[in-house]
């Protein structure tokens, strides 16, 4: 009966915010726009380009209203939501232009407001139009969206998916420790904080294994255990899956009851919040991806991301609603899928890395029964930090990338610098997106391309005879614009 109410108060907290939100649309249009990613898929970079490139006059070649010369200006006002921190486009430039640093990924959500002055190309809409759209740029870790599926599951039901996770191969060896420490306790005894604290430090200790570049895995719920913030040491962050559950209800003041109740205080503090005030005010999303890290990771790698992408799709609200509906609840009508980081192959390999991650975009779709939406796919870098170029071998021509290594990258046993251009050639991927599926369904050890994967530096901006620092280069961001925010333009 509780979780019933609980559950008719959050929507009409939500109908609430979404009247408000919409009776502001009617004096000035704006639309709430979500980005999130995957981890060091690339996200603060993506809005940081994302801004610089509509405020500079950014090369946009496919974005129409930029390219047909329709935007007067872009520039940044105060944001709506006082209570959210503000994303720091200033320092992340910076970091950018002047350092040639990849900024400091963000933890946490914040919000940016991005305004655009333009001219419809209806000669009907400019006579209604004000001519201005402001875009709330809602800057979210990814973590926090694979947590909503939380909100459908109870604490057996958590434990059980969770724990069977925790003893897939990928994940045998970095799970044993929590699990050999949650099977020694006897969950029906009676709860010991001692008990609550070794478990759930083991169980974030596994969570965070999971994450490392060499295991890549993407599936990592719950979210706030990997960033904590100010709940570290909470009640509701001392809590772990619980193997082997047994049937019937947990005992009273057990430790079974313990973290049950923690689980639910997780849920209520953490993920409804989130999903309460910020996703369901949203209106487009954008969620980046970094398959070729996945694939570099190995075949467990990318199925782990294929079930992400089920789990994430599965939390939208498909479709577009008619008028009355959209009065009372947004729905996400157009989502993105951004492969990232493009500029590590060569322009030849581009087209095979989008037609890999569609065809893992698609299978998770029918997993998630999700049909209704409009989702695109493409393969891009909102930061481009190479060049291409190519070298004779034979009578061969071997296509290669330029680029300036980060220090302390490796490749054959040499150790970069940080300041020297090197040319590497990055490895090919299959042309054929079906046969690399195949493959993938084998769990061979061949089935994923090996990629001489080195993160770069950004680029060195070019500047005007008058010293004018020259917008962001990119891959196809304009393609991303076009699709996310062109019809709001037309």
């Amino acid at each position: 009966m509780s979780s019933a109410l609980s559950r008719i108060s959050d929507e009409a907290l939500i109908t609430v915010d979404n009247l408000v939100d919409r009776a502001g649309d009617l004096l000035r249009p704006t639309m709430r726009f979500g980005v999130t990613g995957l981890s060091r898929a690339g996200k603060t970079v993506f809005i940081t380009a994302l801004v610089h490139n509509l405020i500079h006059g950014g090369r946009l070649p496919l974005f129409k209203a930029q390219q047909s010369g329709r935007i007067a200006s872009a520039y940044l006002e105060p944001q709506p939501d006082d209570g959210v921190p503000r994303f720091q486009y200033e320092d992340h430039v910076r970091a950018l232009v002047d350092d040639r640093l990849w900024p400091q990924s963000t933890r946490a959500i914040s919000e940016l407001r991005l305004t655009i002055e333009y001219e419809s190309a209806s000669a009907w809409n400019r006579l209604l139009s004000s001519g201005k759209l402001s875009i709330d740029i809602v800057d979210y870790p990814g973590e926090w969206l694979l947590d909503l599926p939380l909100l459908q599951q109870d604490f057996a039901e958590f434990s059980r998916m969770a724990v069977g996770l925790a003893r897939s191969p990928v994940r045998a060896d970095l799970s044993r420790e929590w699990l050999e420490a949650a099977a020694g306790l006897d969950v029906r005894a009676d709860a010991d904080e001692a008990d609550a604290r070794r478990i759930s430090t083991l169980f974030a200790d596994y969570l965070r294994s999971c994450r490392s570049d060499e295991k890549a895995l993407s599936t990592l719920p719950p979210g706030r255990f990997l960033m904590p913030g100010d709940l570290e040491g909470s009640p509701a962050l001392t809590f772990a899956p619980l193997p082997d559950l047994p049937e019937g209800s947990s005992p009273s003041g057990s430790l079974w009851a313990m973290m049950e109740r923690r689980y639910e205080a997780y849920k209520s503090l953490v993920v409804k919040p989130f999903f309460r005030e910020h996703f369901a005010r949203l209106d487009r999303q954008i969620i980046l991806i970094d398959a070729m890290q996945a694939m570099n990771a190995g075949p467990e790698a990318v199925q782990d991301l294929e079930r992400a992408l089920v789990d994430i799709l599965s939390c939208f609200r498909p479709g577009r609603g008619n008028l009355l509906t959209s009065l009372i609840s947004r729905r996400i009508d157009r989502v993105l899928i951004g492969a990232t980081k493009a500029d590590h192959l060569h322009q030849e390999s581009h087209d095979r890395l989008e037609a890999i991650v569609r065809r893992l975009v698609a299978r998770a779709t029918e997993k998630a029964g999700y049909s209704r939406a409009n989702i695109e796919v493409i393969a891009m870098a909102a930061v481009r930090a190479t060049r291409e170029t190519s070298a004779k071998r034979g009578k061969d021509t071997l296509p290669l990338i330029t680029g300036t290594p980060m220090k302390g990258e490796k490749i054959d046993g040499k150790t970069f610098n940080g300041n020297t251009d090197k040319r590497i050639f990055p490895g090919d991927l299959p042309e054929d997106a079906d046969s690399f599926f195949q493959q993938l369904n084998s769990s061979s050890h061949d089935a994923t391309p090996q990629l001489n994967f080195v993160r770069f530096r950004p680029p060195r901006l070019e500047r005007t005879a008058e010293g004018v620092t020259l917008s962001l280069p990119h891959i196809r961001l304009d393609r991303a614009f076009e699709f996310l925010f062109g019809d709001w333009l037309a």
